[in-house]
């Protein structure tokens, strides 16, 4: 993989986890369903299968597959809907599909575009002659009959003027239970984390209410049934949006409003500690693949490791670290965006990225999220954490490496006078907490498993002995 391949699929990463955000749509046309067609790419036919779900608003979010890649779940970004024409943007693949809608409502006459190349791509509904996918295995997916109650509900974050939507579910028996947040990772997703048609915040929320916690995980802002503009979203806005939730499960009466702690998995990790660090914090703490390096620190490792795992000569994981650093530092040293863009864009056109995939990387790199990502500090954060910690990462991750980041976690807590903390690398799991072979993304959709039995009994085994404290 080149250096410029390696970067663009950096870019990228952190955007790719989740599902959808928004767009207006047609409420008069429905494309709920399943589509499914197949792309000619180089002589070699490639299936696609897009699954669209409209929301009682008319508003649409969805999900493609790539079956023949085993690439499943990967985020639409946008759908948009006028009349007969559709188009649904993705951010990774950067990609577009555009097209109009036969009058039946059965197929879809599209083109799809993707690094300055179009080709045709016909879609027809699930159910239509010759429409037929694979089955996707996911064993660990809950299934009824529950030992608890769902419920979904919506509280607000006032400051922000958002309203956020979730599902909480409570054991059965005599409450009131101790209770967590789960906090997703980075770019747009939803309640359940959904990605490559793994659903691990369901599994995890279904674990934890068998073992006696209130569970509430919510959709993102600006994503399914929570309001708000994705957009401009930044780490910042996920912090106060977590507060809210704490508060909001504290002022439920099925819930020791004492016992609330917080779970953040990757970014939600890097929302829990600012989150630890603020007038009334969590209850207790728990990162899941949660960086404890400096941003750019992070993202320059995490190109080492994918590099790395890609099969990279040891010439090229320098060469690709020096790029890496120098468009990160660039960004952080340049405040005004069109001055970092155009330095970004030089440096990429010089390796040979074509300008029009280089505006949007530096587009991408220069967000107000991106920022904050790359800016990012926990060295001052962590000493000012004084809630129970447990902090778990995967010997296998290659987005936020274990080793350094759970030795910084531990370092960091203790540093301020806080001995309540425990940090565990867990042999052979990826960033998703799955048992995985080489660890690298194109995994994900793979692996069966959703959520690595191992990892949920650490975890529920520490939140049991922490609440009862």
């Amino acid at each position: 993989m080149t250096a410029m391949r390696l970067l663009t699929r950096l870019c990228l990463l952190l955007l790719s986890t989740g599902l959808s955000t928004l767009a207006p749509a047609a409420p008069s046309l429905s494309l709920a369903g399943d589509w499914q067609g197949s792309l000619s790419a180089g002589g070699t036919d490639i299936p696609l299968v897009v699954h669209l779900q409209q929301l009682p608003d008319g508003r649409y979010t969805g999900t493609l597959d790539s079956p023949k890649q085993q690439a499943y779940g990967l985020p639409i970004a946008s759908v948009t809907v006028r009349a007969d024409s559709v188009v649904l943007r993705l951010t990774a693949p950067a990609a577009v599909l555009a097209g109009r809608v036969s009058a039946d409502g059965q197929q879809i006459n599209a083109s799809w575009q993707q690094g300055g190349r179009a080709a045709p791509l016909t879609l027809k509904r699930q159910g239509a002659a010759g429409s037929t996918a694979p089955a996707v295995r996911r064993p660990q997916e809950p299934k009824a009959p529950f030992p608890y109650r769902a419920e979904d509900v919506t509280f607000a974050n006032t400051g922000a003027k958002v309203q956020l939507a979730g599902t909480v579910t409570v054991p059965a028996g005599k409450g009131p239970f101790p209770a967590v947040v789960l906090v997703t990772g980075s770019g747009p997703q939803d309640r359940d984390e959904t990605i490559f048609g793994h659903r691990p915040f369901r599994v995890l929320a279904d674990y934890l209410s068998r073992r006696g916690f209130v569970v509430l995980r919510y959709d993102d802002r600006g994503v399914g049934q929570s309001t708000g503009d994705r957009a401009a979203y930044t780490t910042a806005d996920g912090v106060t949006d977590a507060q809210a939730a704490l508060a909001y499960l504290r002022q439920r009466p099925d819930v020791q409003a004492g016992k609330v702690g917080l779970i953040g998995h990757s970014e939600g990790a890097m929302i829990g500690l600012l989150a630890a660090t603020q007038p009334t914090p969590p209850a207790f703490l728990v990162s899941l693949a949660g960086p404890a390096l400096r941003g750019v620190e992070t993202m320059v490792r995490q190109g080492e490791d994918l590099g790395r795992a890609s099969g990279m000569s040891a010439e090229q994981l320098t060469a690709t670290r020096a790029l890496n650093q120098q468009i990160y530092l660039t960004v952080l040293q340049t405040p005004d965006n069109q001055q970092a863009q155009a330095q970004v864009v030089k440096l990429l056109t010089e390796i040979g990225m074509n300008a029009a995939q280089a505006q949007q990387q530096a587009a991408t790199l220069t967000t107000a999220w991106y920022r904050q990502l790359l800016a990012f500090n926990p060295e001052p954060l962590l000493p000012k954490v004084k809630v129970p910690v447990l902090a778990l990462g995967g010997s296998k991750d290659l987005q936020v490496a274990a080793g350094p980041n759970l030795a910084a976690w531990e370092k960091g807590v203790r540093s301020g006078g806080n001995s309540d903390v425990t940090a565990q690398e867990l042999p052979g799991l990826n960033h998703l907490f799955q048992t995985a072979n080489t660890g690298l993304t194109d995994e994900y959709g793979r692996i069966e498993e959703t959520f690595s039995p191992t990892a949920l009994a650490v975890i529920g085994d520490w939140l049991a002995r922490h609440v009862k404290k």
